[in-house]
C-alpha cells in the first residue's frame, strides 16, 4: 500500500462540484434575478391596490374630500402673507380673517364679473345667435348632399321631444342637487380653510410628533417642499391666467366681439388647466365671435389667442413660475388624462399640481438637494481606453 494518495486533476475535482451543485437545489428561490423581478412585480401590484382604495375612498367621501383637498392648495398659495402678518404681530385670528375675506371676495367678484356680463349681453347674444343658425341652415343648402327642410323640422322636434322628456327633466333634477352639493361643499371649504390658516403650524407639529431624527427630518423637507411647490404653482398659474385673460380681454373688445368679460374669465379659469386649457379658450372665443361677427373676425380672434399664449408661455411663464413646475409637457397630458379619467373636471384641474408635489417631495427625497438615488443623474465615468486619440 502507498504512503501517498494520489491527488486527483483539477478539472477532476471542478466536474464534480459542479455536478452536485446541479443536484443540488437553490438555498433561495428569490436571489436570482427572476426572483427579484418576481418581488419588484408583487410590490408593484400591491403599491397599485392601495391607489385604487385610496381613490375608492375618496370618491366615496368626495364631498368632504375636495373641500379638504382646495382648502389645502389655498392655504399653501396664502401661506407667505400669513406668516408676514404673523411676523409684524397680527393676531392669528386677525391675520385668517383677513386673508379668508380676501379670499372669498375674490371668488364672488368672478362668478357676479360673469353673471353680470352674460345677462347684460344676453338678448343681444341671443338675437346674433339666431342669426347665425338661419345662415347655417341657408348654407347647408347649398351642400353636394340635399338636407331638405322636412329632416331639419324633424331633428328640431326631436330636439324639442328631449327637452320635454322624463330624461330631461331627470337631469334638471341632478342638476340641482349637483348645485346644492356645490354649495355644501364651498361652506365646508370655507370652515377648514379657516382652520388651515389659523392653525396650520400647530397642526403640522402634531403630525411630526411620531417621527424621530432623519426620518422627522424627511418628513419636513416634505411639508415645506409641498407648501412651496403649491403655492407657487397657484400664485404663478394665477398671475399667467391674469395676463392672459387681460391681453384676450383687449383684443376681444378691439374686434367688437360680445360676451368679452365673461370669455376673459373663462380665460382665466381655464389657464389653470396647462397645455389643454388655452385650446379650449381659444376655440370658445372663436366660436362666439364666427356666431356674432363672422368668420373673418373669428380668425382673427385665433390669431390673438396664439400670440397671447405664445408671449405667456415663452417669456411670462419661464420668469413667474421658475423651476417650480420641471415637468415634461408627456408627464403633463398623461398626468392630465389621468386625472379627467379618475376625477372628472376637478381631477383635470388637481393633476398637474399634485403631480409637480410628488416630483418635488422625490427631489428632497435624500437632502434639502438631494434626490432619491434612482432620480439622480448618472455620472458617466470615462476609461483611460475611451478618451479621444491625443486627450
Amino acid at each position: 500500500m502507498s504512503l501517498f494518495r494520489r491527488r486527483p486533476a483539477p478539472e477532476t475535482v471542478l466536474a464534480a462540484a459542479v455536478e452536485r451543485n446541479a443536484e443540488r437545489p437553490p438555498t433561495n428561490l428569490w436571489a436570482d434575478g427572476f426572483g427579484r423581478l418576481a418581488i419588484r412585480s408583487v410590490q408593484i401590484i400591491i403599491l397599485v391596490i392601495v391607489a385604487i382604495g385610496v381613490v375608492y375612498v375618496l370618491r366615496q367621501v368626495s364631498v368632504v374630500a375636495i373641500p379638504l383637498i382646495l382648502a389645502l392648495i389655498f392655504a399653501c398659495a396664502f401661506a407667505p402673507a400669513m406668516n408676514a402678518m404673523r411676523r409684524r404681530g397680527v393676531p392669528s385670528v386677525l391675520a385668517t380673517i383677513i386673508t379668508l375675506l380676501t379670499i372669498v371676495v375674490l371668488l364672488s367678484g368672478l362668478s357676479w364679473l360673469i353673471v353680470w356680463a352674460v345677462r347684460d349681453q344676453w338678448d343681444e347674444l341671443y338675437s346674433q345667435a339666431q342669426e347665425g343658425f338661419q345662415q347655417l341652415l341657408a348654407w347647408a343648402q347649398t351642400l353636394p348632399f340635399a338636407i331638405d327642410q322636412a329632416q331639419i323640422d324633424e331633428w328640431l322636434a326631436a330636439l324639442g321631444d328631449f327637452v320635454t322628456s322624463a330624461q330631461f327633466g331627470s337631469g334638471a333634477l341632478a342638476g340641482v342637487s349637483a348645485v346644492a352639493t356645490f354649495i355644501t361643499g364651498a361652506v365646508l371649504m370655507v370652515v377648514i380653510l379657516f382652520f388651515f390658516l389659523k392653525d396650520g403650524p400647530r397642526m403640522w407639529e402634531f403630525l411630526m410628533r411620531p417621527f424621530r431624527g432623519e426620518e422627522e427630518r424627511r418628513a419636513r423637507r416634505i411639508g415645506d417642499k409641498t407648501v412651496v411647490v403649491l403655492g407657487s404653482y397657484i400664485r404663478g398659474t394665477a398671475t399667467v391666467a391674469a395676463v392672459d385673460a387681460i391681453g384676450i380681454y383687449i383684443f376681444l373688445v378691439i374686434l367688437q366681439v360680445p360676451l368679452a368679460i365673461p370669455l376673459a374669465v373663462l380665460v382665466f379659469l381655464l389657464a389653470f388647466i396647462p397645455i389643454v386649457g388655452a385650446t379650449l379658450a381659444g376655440i370658445l372665443a372663436a366660436l362666439v365671435a364666427l356666431v356674432a361677427n363672422g368668420p373673418v373676425n373669428a380668425l382673427f380672434v385665433v390669431g390673438a389667442v396664439v400670440l397671447v399664449n405664445q408671449l405667456e408661455g415663452n417669456f411670462l411663464q419661464p420668469v413667474l413660475m421658475g423651476r417650480t413646475m420641471k415637468l415634461h409637457s408627456f408627464v403633463v397630458l398623461v398626468a392630465l388624462a389621468a386625472g379627467t379619467a379618475i376625477g372628472g373636471i376637478l381631477g383635470t384641474l388637481l393633476a398637474v399640481p399634485i403631480t409637480a408635489v410628488a416630483w418635488g417631495i422625490v427631489q428632497v427625497w435624500d437632502g434639502p438637494n438631494l434626490p432619491a438615488r434612482w432620480a439622480r443623474p448618472r455620472v458617466s465615468v470615462v476609461q483611460p481606453d475611451d478618451r479621444m486619440p491625443g486627450a
